[in-house]
C-alpha cells in the first residue's frame, strides 16, 4: 500500500466517523492543519509527506442512564503509515481510577496488537529499513529548556544533527524513520511562534544494521551550532558561518530551502 493510498484511506475515515458523530461536541480534531496537509497530500502528487499526524478525541455518552455504562472519551492518533500500523488510542473517564484506565488501555493495546499482528509487524520492519533526515524550521529557539530538550531527546532516540539557536531557529534531526517522527511529535508539541518540517529526506536501508544506517549519517551527533551571534540581543548568527557549515557536510543545497537565496 503506497503512502498516498493510507492518506486516502484516512481521509475517508475521518469522513465516516464525522458523519457517525455530527455533534461539534462528539468528534473533535485536535490539529485541522494535519488535515488539510493531509488532503493536499493525497491531492498533489508532487506535494510532500505531511508534517504532523492528524489526531481527533471522540467524546462517547451513554444513550440511556445505565450503572454498567459511563462516559468516556477516546483520543487517536493517527500515524503516517496507519492503516498499515495501528492507531495510538487512549482511552479516558472521570467515571473510572487511574489503575482502571491504565488496565483498560493496556488491554486495548494488546487487543489491537493480536488482531492486527500481521500488518504492524510489516509496518515497523518498513520504518526500521527508512533513514530519515528533518530539517525544521522554527521562527526563533531561545528558550534554554526547549533547548536541552532537542539535545536530550536527540541523544535518547539516537539521532545526529545540529541545533541552531536564534532568530531564526534551524533544527536538523537524522536517524531511523520512527525515531525522527517520536522526536518531532514531541518538539511540536511544545510552545512555539512558529515551527515546521522545512525538507525532509527519506532513504531506504538495503540491510538495515547498525554500519549502513551509520554510512547515512552527514553529522556524528547532535550538538548546539553558534555561529558569531550578535544584534541587539545577541540573537542573530552569522549565515554566512551557516552556510559554509552546510557546505562542509554536503548540505549546501539546503540553505536556499531555508532563506530563499543561495548562500555564499
Amino acid at each position: 500500500m503506497g503512502n498516498r493510498e493510507e492518506a486516502e484511506i484516512q481521509i475517508s475515515e475521518l469522513d465516516l466517523l464525522s458523519s457517525m458523530f455530527p455533534y461539534e461536541e462528539e468528534f473533535v480534531v485536535t490539529d485541522q492543519l494535519a488535515v488539510a496537509e493531509l488532503k493536499h497530500y493525497a491531492e498533489n502528487e508532487s506535494a510532500e509527506m505531511p508534517s504532523s499526524k492528524v489526531q481527533f478525541v471522540l467524546n462517547v455518552k451513554p444513550e440511556v442512564t445505565n450503572a454498567s455504562m459511563v462516559e468516556f472519551s477516546m483520543a487517536c492518533a493517527l500515524p503516517f503509515k496507519y492503516p498499515t500500523v495501528l492507531p495510538e488510542i487512549t482511552v479516558r473517564s472521570s467515571a473510572l481510577s487511574r489503575s482502571q484506565q491504565i488496565h483498560l488501555n493496556s488491554d486495548l493495546k494488546t487487543y489491537l496488537m493480536q488482531n492486527c499482528s500481521v500488518t504492524t509487524s510489516n509496518a515497523m520492519q518498513s520504518e526500521d529499513n527508512t533513514f530519515t533526515r528533518l530539517w525544521i524550521y522554527s521562527h526563533h529557539i531561545y528558550n534554554k529548556q526547549k533547548r536541552k530538550n532537542i539535545i536530550d531527546w536527540a541523544k535518547e532516540l539516537s539521532l545526529s544533527g545540529f541545533c541552531m539557536p536564534g532568530k531564526p531557529g534551524v533544527v536538523c534531526v537524522e536517524g531511523l524513520q520512527s525515531s525522527c517522527e517520536e522526536f518531532w511529535s514531541r518538539v511540536r508539541r511544545l510552545t512555539w511562534k512558529r515551527i515546521l518540517i522545512r525538507h525532509r529526506e527519506d532513504v531506504s536501508l538495503e540491510g538495515g544494521g547498525h554500519a549502513e544506517i551509520q554510512k547515512q549519517r552527514k553529522f556524528s551527533t547532535l550538538e548546539e551550532k553558534c555561529f558569531d551571534a550578535h544584534g541587539a540581543r545577541g540573537n542573530h548568527m552569522d549565515l554566512g558561518q551557516l552556510y559554509h557549515f552546510l557546505e562542509e557536510k554536503g548540505c549546501a543545497d539546503i540553505f536556499q530551502m531555508y532563506f530563499g537565496v543561495e548562500g555564499h
